[in-house]
């Protein structure tokens, strides 16, 4: 039986509440399908900073990188200012452990409300691979003479080969084991951002002829993504793009596939430690009350399982939130559409736990 080590950060807000549900369905399917979790608790987040004036211990990257993935609840406190968690915690983890890969699946459920008309989980069904560790968030630029009439404001766009190879690779190689329509749609602007999508073009284009010729290659730029998005999801099977583009691409999806509710993610090294969460935000206002969406976590551990090679287990998963939310038992993923159903946050996990245990 093999064994896995996995890191909880359970973080701020509702953060913990949803994680717990998340173990409690990874608990199940360990039995059903013949595997170990073994549990390393990470207490990073607001209420530690609050308490030590420490954002991250000096060992936390290392004893990142002893555990075969990392499972987060979410980041962000009310009572701590913007920004010091989300970089202290969330881009250190993502650039010192080098996850170059944000993984977004937008797939509608059944039974899921979609803003999208007339389309439903058959149309609705891609992933967006998006370059996470390059590019115009590096920080690279500046600002001169600020708070003065003549001041400049700089931010590079900046990528290497290296990076965007790696980042197409990767790209390529998920929708070869994806297999649905075997088509990779390459997501830029060349014809304004004539530098660096030129890069990726070239890249996009010599790496298919010679490594996938089995792979379909398209492209399309960010103005046009974001419509056909909306208009035509069926188009797509997976997207690849930078990361500024991705970073809006991926909420856009979410709102797709039905809301926050279900939108998980997950911050990928494919040859080290993973991070996968909800991508919904701590929601600080509902933290103790048991009533807040844990689906998107509990997605997010489907999407570990898979990446850490239980594909029977993450299928079984995949299915038991499908058809859970097929069921009709929730009206809709909102706080007030739980509290209507007579559900929360632990009976969710519960409902979604006995479906594993009955498959």
């Amino acid at each position: 039986m093999k064994t896995y080590k996995i890191g909880i950060m359970g973080g701020d807000g509702t953060g913990p509440e949803v994680i717990r549900e998340g173990v409690k369905v990874l608990d199940v399917l360990q039995q059903k399908a013949g595997f170990k979790c073994e549990y390393v608790d990470f207490d990073f987040g607001g209420d530690r900073y609050i308490r030590t004036g420490e954002v991250l211990p000096a060992s936390a990257i290392d004893d990142l990188r002893k555990v075969d993935s990392i499972y987060l609840g979410a980041i962000g406190h009310p009572d701590v200012k913007p920004g010091i968690l989300e970089k202290g915690i969330l881009l250190r983890v993502r650039f010192e452990l080098d996850q170059y890969i944000n993984l977004r699946p937008v797939k509608l459920y059944p039974g899921v409300w979609t803003p999208v008309k007339d389309k439903g989980p058959d149309e609705i069904d891609f992933v967006v691979v998006r370059e996470n560790s390059a590019g115009i968030y590096t920080g690279g630029g500046g600002i001169i003479k600020k708070d003065t009439p003549n001041e400049v404001a700089i931010q590079e766009m900046v990528y290497t080969r290296f990076e965007v190879d790696r980042c197409l690779k990767y790209a390529f190689e998920y929708t070869q084991k994806r297999n649905k329509r075997n088509t990779l749609t390459l997501c830029g602007k060349t014809n304004v951002l004539t530098y660096v999508f030129d890069l990726w073009e070239r890249a996009f284009h010599a790496m298919g002829e010679k490594d996938f010729p089995g792979i379909k290659r398209d492209y399309a730029h960010i103005d046009a993504t974001t419509m056909w998005m909306v208009k035509n999801p069926e188009w797509f099977d997976v997207i690849v793009t930078g990361n500024m583009f991705g970073d809006i691409i991926t909420d856009l999806g979410a709102m797709v596939q039905g809301g926050m509710g279900v939108a998980a993610g997950g911050n990928i090294n494919p040859e080290g430690t993973s991070m996968f969460e909800p991508i919904g935000g701590s929601a600080p206002k509902y933290t103790g009350q048991n009533v807040i969406n844990p689906i998107a976590c509990i997605a997010a551990g489907q999407m570990m399982l898979d990446h850490l090679g239980e594909t029977k287990a993450a299928a079984m998963l995949d299915q038991a939130i499908s058809d859970f939310l097929g069921s009709g038992t929730l009206p809709g993923l909102s706080v007030s559409d739980i509290k209507k159903a007579g559900m929360s946050t632990s009976k969710i996990g519960d409902a979604i736990a006995q479906r594993v245990q009955d498959m």
